[in-house]
Parts: C-alpha cells; structure tokens; sequence
C-alpha cells in the first residue's frame, strides 16, 4: 500500500503524530520479531507514549499473551 503526504497529513492532524514517527514504528513492527515479548513491550508502550493512553500492567500482560498465543483475530471483522 503506498501512502502519500496527504494521507500522513490527515493522520498528524488528527493523532498528533508525525510521518516520520509513524514510519519508524511501521518499521520497528515491520522488522522486529513480535513474538518475542520485549518486542511486543517496547510496541505497546511506544504507541502508549505516542497517544497519550496509559496502558496498565495488567492491560499490558493480557495483550502480550493475547499476541503471543495466536487469539488476535485474523481479520477486522472478527474484531467486534
């Protein structure tokens, strides 16, 4: 999917989040090992950080299982 300015613009207005940053994190998911639990650790708290929502630790432990032991839906519909 290629993404142009207009579409990170949209995004930085509304998240307050910079293009840059967004690449970085798609990059760090990109190339990083997420079942590997300081992976998943260091993405949690990043977008945690970046959104200003605090992530408990328990909320933390339970997504980190969630990932680790395949429960995460396979598509958006099965999301909700």
């Amino acid at each position: 999917m290629n993404f142009d300015d207009k579409f990170f613009s949209k995004v930085e207005k509304k998240t307050k989040v910079d293009k840059e940053t967004i690449l970085s994190l798609a990059q760090k998911l990109n190339s990083g090992n997420l079942k590997e639990e300081s992976s998943l650790r260091e993405v949690i708290r990043t977008l945690s950080s970046l959104t200003g929502k605090k992530v408990s630790q328990e909320k933390e432990d339970k997504i980190i299982d969630t990932i680790l032991k395949d429960k995460v839906p396979k598509g958006v519909d099965k999301m909700f």
